[in-house]
């Protein structure tokens, strides 16, 4: 649990982050926007160092998943824009593949 869970807090810190970037380009934002942003990214990149895993790789594929359950869930909480059942069915695949990925066997 505790590895879903350092997953899940990098996984809000890199979308928060992008989201600056993305307010900033394409919103209008103010510039000053990008500072957040970029330590929101930076606090992203230190917690998937935490993640009890030999090998660098191994946490970035996995985190694939995770991030994109947290982005349907950015979409549908933040940005107000409901999930269909694509969006839906394609993020359970893929935290599946995450699982298997992180936990499966290894010899």
């Amino acid at each position: 649990m505790m590895t879903y869970g350092l997953y899940a807090l990098a996984a809000l810190a890199e979308i928060a982050g992008c989201f600056a970037f993305w307010a900033w380009l394409r919103l209008a934002k103010p510039i000053w926007w990008l500072a957040p942003g970029l330590v929101s990214l930076a606090l992203f990149a230190w917690l998937l160092t935490l993640v009890p895993s030999d090998a660098a790789g191994r946490t970035f594929a996995a985190y694939g998943g995770v991030y994109i359950v947290a982005s349907i869930l950015w979409l549908w909480l933040v940005e107000g824009r409901a999930p269909d059942r694509w969006d839906i069915s394609g993020a359970a695949v893929c935290l599946a593949g995450a699982t298997i990925i992180l936990f499966g066997p290894r010899n």
